[in-house]
């Protein structure tokens, strides 16, 4: 038999789909390498955001009308489609929320209230995000709980022995990150489960930097809660899901009060709802939610393996053009990534690199991109960050390597 080529995407035709592309910054063709922030919408997610207000408008699941129905029908198509996506086995597993952020706040808040005690062990590592430590600080203190952090290697990635140390019968959760938001590096998540679970831990895993780029199947990973953010997935923002086996959140007391998580409500007692119902109070962000399925449906259509094959390209060609000047270090080369690339450029404030690029037209991100642990770790007050996606393309990298060329130049 013989081998199945995988198909070459066609860059150009997919960049059309993107309407925000096709404009100039500061009079140049706008380059955007922010896609690790935030990335860009198709015209079939802004037109189902349109067709819902412009058709369907009605709130969700308590209405018998037609508008009621229509609404309903398309938020819960979502709810399969994503449910498909990370091949959760069951429906009620998906919870949506306001994305990554809210869902480890609910876990945290949820479960880590009704079952951390004082003296438990949340563990933690050195690469992540901040909305995967504050509120594990917020429980913690609460609960008189402790906080470990598994050290990271010079290259950034977990220290897979240090973590192994870390574990204890006193350890009841690790949250960790799938793949960096500030190096790109993808964690070993499916040995982290194995081990947390030999000690009869729970673990989340933040996987914000991981829907459009990698293959998740929630089953298969054996994890507890995974998260997932809308907006770094091509679609809108201010929405995103908690995946949780469904043994824990059906123990998990709710989040939030409200409408719609309830059964029956009297002032000497109220009964809630069941699953996913309990975890979505209130009127949710319906047609973002419902957008969300043509992101989903996108990335189907081109095939997560294509996307990530075309990204690999752009990261190993961007790392290697670096490399061309002399004061560029790249911070981040772990062997396994997404498509991110943090360098600095020695003697040359990150936030001066970032306006000076965007002077060209070219988007990329400076700071600490929400890990200052991690920056502390390398001694750094931030980096510039450049992350690519399906719509990138070489030219825009040789174009970014001329702007920095250039800036190396004028201010040196």
């Amino acid at each position: 038999m013989s081998a199945v080529l995988t198909p070459v995407l066609n860059i150009q035709k997919i960049r059309e789909e993107f309407p925000i592309l096709h404009q100039h910054v500061n009079g140049k063709p706008l380059i955007y390498f922010d896609n690790a922030a935030t990335n860009q919408k198709p015209k079939r997610v802004i037109e189902a955001l349109t067709n819902y207000y412009q058709n369907d408008n009605a709130n969700i699941h308590r209405g018998i009308h037609t508008l009621a129905e229509r609404a309903t029908r398309a938020y819960e198509e979502t709810r399969l489609a994503m449910q498909a996506f990370i091949h959760a086995e069951h429906i009620e597993e998906i919870i949506f929320t306001r994305g990554v952020t809210e869902s480890i706040n609910l876990v945290a808040s949820s479960y880590g209230r009704a079952f951390l005690k004082e003296g438990d062990e949340i563990i933690i590592s050195g690469l992540e995000h901040h909305s995967n430590i504050v509120p594990w600080q917020l429980i913690a203190e609460e609960k008189k709980a402790t906080i470990r952090v598994i050290n990271i290697t010079p290259s950034g990635e977990i220290d897979l022995d240090h973590f192994k140390s870390l574990l204890n019968s006193k350890t009841k959760i690790v949250a960790v990150n799938h793949a960096s938001n500030s190096l790109g590096t993808i964690n070993p998540i499916k040995e982290i489960i194995a081990f947390a679970h030999d000690f009869g831990a729970v673990v989340l895993i933040d996987g914000a930097q991981a829907s459009a780029h990698l293959p998740i199947d929630v089953v298969a990973l054996d994890c507890d809660f995974y998260c997932i953010s809308s907006h770094k997935m091509y679609g809108p923002t201010g929405t995103g899901i908690l995946y949780g086996k469904k043994e824990l959140l059906e123990k998990m007391p709710p989040y939030m009060g409200g409408g719609e998580m309830i059964k029956n409500v009297s002032f000497a007692k109220t009964t809630y709802n069941d699953l996913p119902y309990k975890f979505e109070a209130g009127t949710p962000n319906i047609a973002d939610v419902v957008a969300l399925k043509e992101a989903i449906d996108f990335i189907n259509d081109l095939g997560k393996e294509n996307i990530a094959a075309h990204e690999h390209e752009l990261l190993v060609y961007a790392a290697d053009r670096l490399c061309e000047i002399p004061s560029v270090r790249l911070i981040g080369t772990a062997s396994q990534k997404v498509s991110v690339q943090s360098f600095v450029i020695e003697g040359i404030h990150p936030f001066d690199i970032g306006q000076m690029l965007d002077a060209r037209g070219i988007a990329v991100r400076t700071g600490h991109h929400c890990t200052q642990p991690l920056m502390d770790h390398f001694g750094l007050e931030g980096t510039v960050r450049a992350s690519f996606s399906v719509y990138n393309t070489k030219e825009e990298i040789d174009a970014l390597l001329e702007g920095l060329k250039r800036i190396v130049k004028f201010l040196n």
